[in-house]
């Protein structure tokens, strides 16, 4: 798992994600909302997604849900990185299709250590 496609609205969080990612040897692209991300999923193909939710027009539940339902995307693994801290909030990502829900400001030993389990498990997990 190399391509890692950051959404958030924020620039100061995109590049906190994008600083842990990259010092750990990823490739990193980001999109500031919804629409641009389901774009630069459908062009790049990334091989995982962390997923703000707190965003303008759709939120992050909502694209979650749209990528786990497409055929086409389903198989790549969502992280949710939120300031959403509720329990009902992280079930309800998860149900939406994330792999992963994990609260800001995001614990870099915790997102590296989400990320190398996604790598243990089957694609088919995803399905």
């Amino acid at each position: 798992m190399h391509n890692i496609l950051i959404v958030d609205d924020s620039p100061t969080e995109r590049f906190y994600l994008t600083d842990i990612l990259v010092r750990a040897g990823f490739a990193v692209t980001t999109a500031v909302n919804g629409g641009e991300a389901i774009d630069k999923i459908r062009a790049e193909r990334p091989q995982l997604i962390l997923m703000d939710v707190v965003m303008p027009g759709a939120n992050g539940f909502q694209v979650t849900r749209s990528i786990a339902r497409d055929p086409e995307l389903a198989a790549i693994p969502v992280i949710i990185c939120s300031s959403k801290n509720q329990e009902t909030d992280r079930i309800w990502g998860m149900r939406q299709g994330a792999r992963d829900y994990l609260v800001k400001p995001v614990d870099p030993a915790l997102l590296l250590a989400s990320i190398a389990s996604l790598d243990q498990q089957p694609a088919s997990a995803a399905a």
